[in-house]
């Protein structure tokens, strides 16, 4: 079973060390992955940094030049949550080329998964502004490569493209599910208008939580309605409740659309001792969300399955949830927990998949 990993050093070099999200995360990732027997299993692939031309097919000229000036000062921030030191153009132009090299991998059938292990995180950045740690939106990118958006040419340079001549599939449709513990905010004002993609966001939703976006009523607009779908989850949630929503809306949306390739944005904040997050879930139901998403690639998109990483600030937790990642895009079912599960009561997710029923979301 080929699976890719793409990965550059650069990626550490936008850093605070007194941010949650810094080098750190990366490292410790890293670490565990190299010292396992998993590393030797997985195939690295080569990628570039995203051209000035090719981040203008996601975002403005004024936002990436913002965030070039920004960068070039050394030391700035975008808000009170998101900094930029002297490396982060160049680490987040990085992010983009690998998220779009995983997708092309994939869809060109070099690799039947992969998984862009990449900083800094990108689902809360839109066409014209960065936030929520992000500066590019990574995996919008990696979607509109897999639909044929984007080409790369003999000069390294990228370009549009309404054609790909080496792709073992026609790119119809793509389904992005974002389980990462924060609403995917940018990534969905990107496609609330673009039927082709399907855009569905899991997400701890609540008084005081980031970024306070993300409730059943947000479907999408135009010839996007319906393709945006939000699971707004209260705090509490665990194992459980994630596998209802899994296997009762993620699902069923799945097989009544149909993607050709299926898109995730990674973050692993919603584990119990996430210090960013309130929610119940273990390493164990990381893995089996992972085996749902796995399965839906099998069933409906050729196995093509595309990760991107988002968020997760507890290292230990982070590490070993990339790992069993791997584990189980390699083909495997068992993962690792030596963690353990929340010990809390978890709250139930009826009255949410009842709220989905009644917006019109077919579950």
């Amino acid at each position: 079973m080929s699976v890719g990993i793409l990965y550059d050093p650069l990626f550490l070099e936008h850093d605070h060390p007194f941010h949650p999200e810094n080098r750190r995360r990366l490292e410790a990732i890293m670490q565990r992955l190299r010292a396992s027997d998993v590393w030797s299993a997985l195939s690295t692939l080569p990628f570039s940094p995203a051209s000035f031309e090719m981040l203008t097919r996601v975002h403005t000229p004024q936002y990436i030049q913002r965030v070039y000036a920004l960068s070039a000062r050394g030391q700035a921030a975008l808000d009170v949550d998101t900094y930029l030191n002297g490396a982060s153009f160049s680490a987040a132009a990085l992010a983009v080329g690998a998220s779009v090299a995983a997708a092309e991998a994939v869809m060109s059938g070099r690799v039947r998964r992969a998984f862009a292990l990449v900083r800094p995180p990108g689902h809360h950045a839109f066409p014209n502004h960065g936030e929520g740690f992000c500066l590019f939106n990574n995996v919008a990118f990696a979607a509109l490569q897999a639909l044929g958006e984007l080409e790369d040419t003999t000069d390294g340079t990228w370009s549009p493209s309404a054609q790909r001549h080496h792709r073992n599939t026609k790119p119809e449709r793509a389904m992005i599910v974002d389980f990462d513990v924060h609403h995917g905010n940018g990534t969905q004002a990107i496609f609330y208008d673009d039927p082709r993609v399907l855009f569905v966001s899991v997400h701890e939703y609540g008084r005081g939580m980031y970024p306070g976006t993300g409730g059943v009523t947000e479907r999408g607009t135009g010839a996007g309605l319906g393709a945006t779908v939000n699971i707004p989850l209260p705090a509490g949630v665990g194992d459980f409740g994630y596998a209802r929503v899994f296997d009762e809306v993620i699902v069923p949306l799945a097989y009544q659309f149909k993607p050709n390739v299926l898109v995730v944005s990674a973050g692993f904040d919603a584990h119990w001792r996430d210090p960013l997050a309130h929610m119940g879930v273990s390493l164990a139901g990381f893995g089996r969300m992972v085996r749902v998403l796995r399965a839906l690639s099998d069933a409906l998109c050729g196995g093509r399955l595309i990760l991107i990483l988002e968020g997760g600030y507890d290292l230990e937790v982070l590490s070993w949830a990339v790992l069993n990642t791997f584990r189980v895009l390699l083909g495997e079912d068992d993962v690792q927990d030596p963690i353990g599960p929340c010990t809390c009561d978890e709250l139930p997710v009826d009255d949410v998949i009842e709220a989905l029923r009644r917006s019109g979301v077919a579950v």
